[in-house]
């Protein structure tokens, strides 16, 4: 368990020493679209694993130089299905970055949507043997937090220390120098397939690129949309890809359930080719300039020409109206509105204080999404953009660069995870995550 525990903490050197020299790369690698941003550090602030065990350790100041993005091949549901299609994708898009840039970028960190994620609330708890809390006995209750059996072939992806408590005191973002007798922790675990996260470990390094870091793409785009008292009362985040949903709720400032519905806007896609008659293409730009899910009377007479290049003069002519459109749309749109609402309700997402919900992706710009959400998932519903980031062009800065933005803020403002800290040599966390990571030391 050493040996691995080393190896994955070997990513948070790699992105010490990327920030040190100033430049590290952001791949977002999603279903529809690569995105790369390229960010310089402009040294002002240094990176400290020993920064604190709060939710905003070890800030750094930076800007974005480069950025390029191209549409997606190879992939399917948030997971890489042709290996050299994807690879292309990734090296095309690197390098456009890189020539904005004018600086080579050899360490990136990346995110993923698929893998079927799950999320695991793990306890532990110690007695404190001097009465106050020390670097060592927090080690030491991460450590002694309890693992479920997580399944076969299944590995961790985030691991976060969200609440500490000393004795009857909870809520401590930092409990270290704290008086007491017992020191309680909550820790956040999520877990994917190993396989999907190994494919995406392969892929990057055939680009001969380093991986210096690796999220969940629904916890970043909720570090970009969900602003901070949202963060801190309670929100839940649902990223509308093309592959999937993905959904991650938070309060005090961590994520503390994540999850992902296999279905996203590439499917309302093929939705309309097949209903309307039309080519994937045409069936694209439908859904993206004059889709929607809410009909008025007007749009039965608001006729879209579809065009074709068949031969046939008549079907090459052909029209539909945007009500038809809508008619497609709606129902494929509600059922994902609905599956999402199944994952809060198995999230316990009513019990929390706070019901505020934020839409971002691509796919919450449909026309009227905000409104269907209103009624299906309850009423504190708004549409969110990514925070705006230094140097970042506007074209960037729509909800569907959400995960990319997420991934910047963090590479620059790392939260806290259970392998930052110096764990006891005799008191490795048990039986799961002794297999942990096996796909990073098969990969690394």
């Amino acid at each position: 368990m050493a040996e691995l525990y080393q190896t994955q903490r070997a990513m948070r050197n790699i992105r010490r020493a990327a920030l040190q020299r100033g430049v590290i790369g952001i791949l977002d690698i999603g279903t529809s679209k690569i995105a790369c941003l390229i960010l310089r550090f402009d040294g002002t602030g240094t990176f400290r694993e020993t920064d604190g065990v709060g939710p905003m350790a070890g800030q750094v100041n930076f800007r974005v130089i480069g950025a390029a993005s191209t549409r997606s091949r190879g992939m399917r549901r948030g997971e890489i299905e042709t290996m050299a299609e994807t690879e292309r994708a990734i090296r095309t898009v690197v390098a456009a970055a890189q020539k904005v840039a004018g600086v080579r970028v050899d360490h990136v960190i990346a995110c993923l949507s698929g893998g079927r994620p799950a999320s695991y609330g793990l306890a532990g708890e110690i007695t404190l043997a001097s009465g106050k809390v020390s670097d060592h006995d927090v080690a030491s209750v991460l450590a002694a937090c309890d693992q479920p059996d997580f399944g076969r072939g299944r590995e961790v992806l985030h691991a976060q220390p969200v609440n500490f408590a000393v004795d009857n005191r909870s809520s401590l973002a930092d409990p270290r120098d704290h008086l007491g007798n017992k020191l309680f922790c909550d820790m956040h675990v999520l877990t994917v397939d190993g396989d999907v996260i190994g494919n995406l470990v392969q892929c990057i390094r055939r680009c001969d690129l380093e991986l210096a870091g690796i999220a969940s793409a629904p916890y970043a785009s909720a570090r970009a949309s969900l602003v901070e008292d949202e963060q801190e009362l309670g929100a839940a985040c649902v990223d509308f890809g093309g592959g999937g949903t993905g959904v991650s709720v938070f309060i005090k400032k961590h994520m503390i359930f994540s999850d992902h519905v296999p279905i996203g806007g590439n499917l309302i896609t093929q939705d309309i080719a097949q209903g309307l008659r039309v080519s994937l293409p045409v069936a694209e730009r439908l859904k993206t300039l004059n889709g929607g899910v809410e009909a008025t009377g007007r749009d039965d007479r608001d006729m879209i020409d579809v065009g074709g290049e068949t031969g046939d003069w008549e079907a090459d002519r052909r029209q539909v109206s945007r009500a038809d459109v809508i008619g497609v749309m709606r129902p494929r749109v509600e059922e994902i509105l609905e599956n999402v609402r199944e994952v809060l309700d198995a999230a316990g997402f009513d019990y929390m204080p706070s019901q505020q919900i934020v839409l971002t992706g691509g796919g919450s710009q449909i026309p009227g999404m905000d409104g269907l959400a209103a009624r299906i998932l309850g009423p504190n519903v708004r549409c969110g953009r990514p925070l705006r980031i230094d140097g970042l062009a506007h074209q960037l800065t729509d909800p569907s660069f959400s995960s990319a933005v997420g991934l910047a803020l963090f590479a620059a403002h790392p939260q806290d995870e259970w392998w930052d800290f110096e764990m006891p040599a005799d008191s490795y966390p048990g039986r799961s995550l002794r297999r942990a990571y096996r796909w990073f030391k098969n990969n690394w």
